[in-house]
């Protein structure tokens, strides 16, 4: 064994173990902690330099922690590693029969590919571009194919007594207005209205307000509005007392089916458009040999992201787990597909502490999603290595937009911080990046957990970024994350960095079958390093690379089938832990 290996190899066994659970914490924000009476195990902070080995608070970082909606960063930043910016979600349009003189004597299909953002606004050039094609007549029916993605059939999560909230509205690879019916109470002529903002048969209204007289304060106020699922067509009863006086009201609210409500708006477009159709709705897979028509594409995912963060938007959360989920595993997603792609992703990098962290479904929306602050501040540095910027926009800016538009607007955090929250009962979180006056960008997580996160974390969280803000320090020089500088130095030694003094061998070209099961090594934002090219092809691996996107793709292969991908699959992971088949 070379003497660099074994001083590595002391340094990972008897000197990291020090560092590993050290607690580095400034007397000011000690003496905060304990001003709000937190059990100091309920609280987690990991303060760094951006990308830099240099501490300025650490404690508990290897606890694992509630995340609450923190935990969209995960999900965020795999779909990106792994699509890209520039993706977009696609819903397409096909029919079967033929297209003869303007008349369909066949179906309209209309498969889904778990575009979070289709709505109302999409319709009318959908249906325009339908027409352009020379559809002037549907004889058949519209086949709506949700396949895309496997969820359970309930529209609400039900995760608290608000089943109607945005917050708990489920997923569905044909998404439609994120899930959401939206109606109106009026009056007219001395009564109450309630009408459909999208008629059609989707839910039914049943009206039980007893128009009064009155100021619209206190009981004649509000009217009691319940979801009656008893039935197939769920129908919405909105009863109680209501003054004449209230002000027409909108209301948007999780009632039926995502699928159902498309349908009904698609249905009122292609009529409005003067396509004629009689027929109904139908659910089923796209029939073998159907013929394409139109491809609707969603905005960019860096759009998406943005809204997911700086919202905090479950929903497209839970869009984002399980489109990687059939990316990497094929469709239907599912919700164990999905938690397995944002590990195997953000472990290419080894960015996960994958025995203490658990993601669920992603949004944040769950009492078992576990963190570690030092498994979050990783993926943080990772993501400002790659992206920089660009990156910390999608978040929210303090005093700005997003969760934090308000909360830091008359301080001196405004426009210094990008960041994430979470909050639950038992929850408070933030994480992402401070501006210091100095200049210097530090990576910052704090999770509060327990009874009394929720009236004190914020107040923690905000007093230690505006410390933060003013803070002069140079921080703690050395192994301030240990296990990631033991993961550097492998990879040096492994990858043949600078650690190493063997010669690098030329790359010879390699002609490669592009069809096939293969194994994805790595995806990078750069053109790959060629001492890891030339790595595995020394190692008796042929591979081809592929631009997809922005993104640089290592695939070993091909393999005629999944079982023969298998056995070098875990020769490969035995270096690579990320490495993982894919078809193409």
């Amino acid at each position: 064994m070379e003497l660099k290996s074994v001083w590595i190899s002391i340094f990972v066994t008897f000197i990291i173990p020090l560092f590993v659970s050290a607690e580095v914490l400034p007397s000011a924000i000690k003496a905060e902690i304990n001003k709000h009476k937190f059990n100091r195990n309920d609280v987690a902070i990991y303060i760094k330099e951006t990308g830099r080995n240099k501490v300025v608070a650490s404690l508990n970082i290897d606890k694992t922690m509630l995340p609450a909606s923190v935990i969209k960063v995960y999900s965020a930043y795999a779909v990106l590693l792994e699509l890209g910016y520039n993706y977009r979600w696609s819903t397409k349009f096909y029919y079967t029969g033929r297209l003869q003189n303007g008349i369909l004597h066949g179906n309209l299909v209309v498969k889904g590919f778990g575009d979070p953002t289709l709505r109302t606004a999409d319709l009318p050039g959908i249906v325009a571009a339908l027409k352009a094609k020379g559809i002037k007549k549907i004889k058949g029916n519209i086949v709506i194919d949700r396949s895309y993605f496997t969820v359970p059939k309930r529209d609400s999560s039900h995760f608290d007594k608000n089943i109607y909230s945005a917050y708990n509205a489920m997923p569905d690879a044909l998404m439609f207005n994120q899930h959401l019916s939206k109606f109106t109470i009026s009056t007219k002529n001395g009564r109450h209205q309630v009408k459909k903002y999208i008629p059609g048969e989707s839910y039914r209204v049943v009206n039980k307000i007893r128009s009064v007289s009155g100021s619209c304060t206190k009981s004649r106020s509000w009217p009691a509005i319940k979801v009656n699922h008893s039935t197939e067509i769920p129908t919405l009863v909105v009863s109680g007392k209501l003054s004449k006086r209230c002000k027409k009201r909108t209301y948007t609210y999780i009632i039926t089916k995502s699928y159902k409500e498309f349908y009904a708006a698609f249905k009122r477009e292609i009529k409005r458009a003067g396509i004629s159709y009689n027929g109904r709705m139908m659910l089923g897979k796209l029939p073998a040999g159907s013929k394409s028509l139109y491809t609707h594409h969603s905005a960019s995912l860096e759009k998406i992201i943005s809204v997911t963060s700086k919202k905090s938007n479950n929903l497209y959360a839970r869009h984002l787990l399980l489109t990687l989920g059939a990316k990497i595993y094929g469709s239907p997603a599912n919700l164990s597909k999905g938690r397995r792609a944002v590990t195997q992703i953000l472990n290419r990098y080894r960015l996960l502490d994958t025995p203490n962290c658990h993601i669920d479904n992603g949004c944040g929306l769950s009492r078992i999603s576990k963190i570690t602050a030092r498994s979050m501040a990783r993926v943080l540095d990772h993501a400002y290595k790659g992206y920089g910027k660009r990156w910390m926009n999608t978040l929210s800016i303090a005093g700005t937009d997003g969760t934090i538009r308000r909360r830091f607007q008359n301080t001196n955090v405004k426009n210094r911080a990008w960041m994430k929250t979470g909050t639950l009962n038992n929850a408070k979180n933030i994480v992402g990046y401070v501006k210091s006056r100095s200049g210097k960008l530090y990576t910052v997580v704090i999770l509060t957990n327990g009874k009394r996160a929720r009236w004190h974390g914020a107040s923690l969280e905000n007093y230690i970024m505006k410390w933060l803000v003013k803070y002069e320090g140079t921080g703690v020089n050395g192994g301030v994350d240990p296990v990631r500088e033991k993961f550097r130095l492998k990879d040096k030694i492994l990858w043949g960095d600078t650690v190493s003094s063997s010669p690098l061998k030329s790359l010879k070209s390699t002609t490669l079958s592009s069809h096939g099961y293969f194994i994805q090594v790595g995806s990078f934002t750069n053109y790959p390093d060629k001492a890891f090219l030339n790595n595995l092809k020394n190692r008796g691996f042929a591979y081809r690379m592929i631009k997809a996107k922005s993104l640089f793709k290592v695939l070993v292969g091909p393999y005629a089938n999944r079982a023969e991908a298998s056995s070098p699959l875990q020769t490969i992971k035995k270096n690579i832990p990320g490495a993982y088949i894919t078809q193409l």
